[in-house]
């Protein structure tokens, strides 16, 4: 009986490996077929030969990239509006995330937040609306036109709020004994405890700003204040990229395959995430699980 006992976790064990193996080459293959093709000289990318690795080897694609000037411009708006998003982001998650953590005895009208929050993630006002309050306020071709909408995810405040309401609440009543306020017992101990699920949220909001591109195509009138997304969204060879480069890098440009180029691109937006994340990488789980069940 514990010897079949033991074959039997011994195959469990075999079925669980090979399915993570798979699931790890589903979301790795497709990365590697990206870079492969635009690594790829235009012939190559054209017939479909490329596979996972490049066809006759050329940088060609990420030199029509790189020699574009909108391309910086676009990109030095990414990394303001990241720089700006993420801890407005955050700040507005931790200042609304724990007072809704307390009690209703500390907070008595803790539930009509509460219902005012989750409100917000059933139902929208919708485009229109929302196109209509940005240019009323003012915001329209602003930066702040793509960092204020999104500023309070209610997702992330309810997990940051089960993340405090799974501290000891014996921290905050010693706290309080030894005269500590309210603003004291957040900053100095539930935030410094809660570290695993706010690098999570940072990391939620990182790749939500940076990967928008739909509220810039409504909000921003200048080609220059677009960021990075937004920006190879609307590019095309024959158009956006040719009408900012040199007639020597346009014909540079006509050796480039479409496909190998696109590839390039979506390898340059990638490259950021695939860089922040190994930092956050273990606060994820820890923040997720903790932050997702209610104490």
């Amino acid at each position: 009986m514990v010897k079949s006992k033991a074959v039997s976790d011994r195959i469990l064990i075999v079925v669980c490996y090979t399915l993570v193996t798979l699931g790890v080459l589903l979301c790795l293959l497709p990365i590697v077929h990206t870079l492969a093709l635009s690594l790829s000289d235009k012939a190559s990318a054209t017939a479909g030969l490329v596979g996972l690795w490049p066809v006759n080897f050329t940088g060609a694609a990420y030199a029509a990239i790189l020699r574009d000037k909108l391309f910086f411009t676009a990109l030095g708006n990414s990394l303001l509006r990241v720089a700006l998003g993420v801890p407005i982001n955050v700040l507005f998650c931790i200042i609304m995330g724990y007072p809704l953590s307390r009690s209703r005895k500390q907070f008595p009208q803790r539930n009509i937040y509460m219902w005012f929050l989750v409100f917000t993630m059933l139902f929208s006002g919708g485009m229109i609306p929302s196109y209509v309050l940005i240019d009323e306020l003012g915001l329209m071709d602003s930066i702040w036109a793509l960092i204020l909408p999104s500023a309070v995810g209610a997702y992330n405040i309810i997990l940051l709020m089960n993340y405090f309401k799974n501290l000891p609440g014996e921290l905050d009543e010693a706290a309080r004994i030894d005269g500590a306020g309210a603003m004291r017992i957040m900053w100095n101990i539930y935030v410094p405890l809660a570290l695993p699920c706010i690098a999570t949220i940072a990391l939620f909001s990182f790749v939500g700003h940076w990967n928008a591109w739909f509220d810039a195509a409504i909000y921003m009138e200048s080609q220059s204040k677009i960021p990075l997304q937004t920006y190879i969204q609307q590019l095309v060879v024959e158009s956006s990229v040719s009408s900012s480069l040199s007639p020597e890098e346009q014909m540079m440009l006509a050796e480039v395959s479409g496909k190998s180029f696109n590839a390039a691109k979506v390898f340059v937006t990638m490259l950021p995430l695939l860089l922040v994340y190994p930092f956050v990488q273990r606060y994820f789980v820890q923040g997720i699980v903790i932050g997702s069940v209610k104490g």
